[in-house]
């Protein structure tokens, strides 16, 4: 009988995307997930490129998709996000509007 990967029902709130969020951006950037904090800017605190914001955006609709149908991330938001807040809000909104 193959394991459950993910056992986690009902809403995802903000705690739990920050924590997906660090977790998956303190393995691209290789940094320590500390330093990732809500008011943290992406590129000038965490020193994240284009390419690292993809890495993570994909990484989100990757995980976020698997829990919630329909899960993803525009393209062309992923430029009005600049601090970890941004994003988790960001996320959080999309979610609920997924039906999460």
């Amino acid at each position: 009988m193959p394991a459950e990967t993910h056992v986690e029902q009902g809403p995802i709130g903000p705690d739990a995307v920050l924590q997906i969020l660090r977790e998956r951006l303190a393995e691209i950037l290789e940094i320590d997930e500390a330093r990732i904090t809500l008011d943290a800017d992406f590129t000038e605190d965490l020193g994240a490129d284009s390419l690292a914001l993809i890495e993570l955006v994909e990484a989100l609709e990757e995980e976020l998709g698997e829990r919630t149908v329909g899960f993803r991330i525009d393209d062309e938001d992923l430029g009005d996000l600049h601090t970890v807040r941004e994003a988790v809000e960001y996320v959080v909104a999309r979610l609920h509007r997924a039906g999460a």
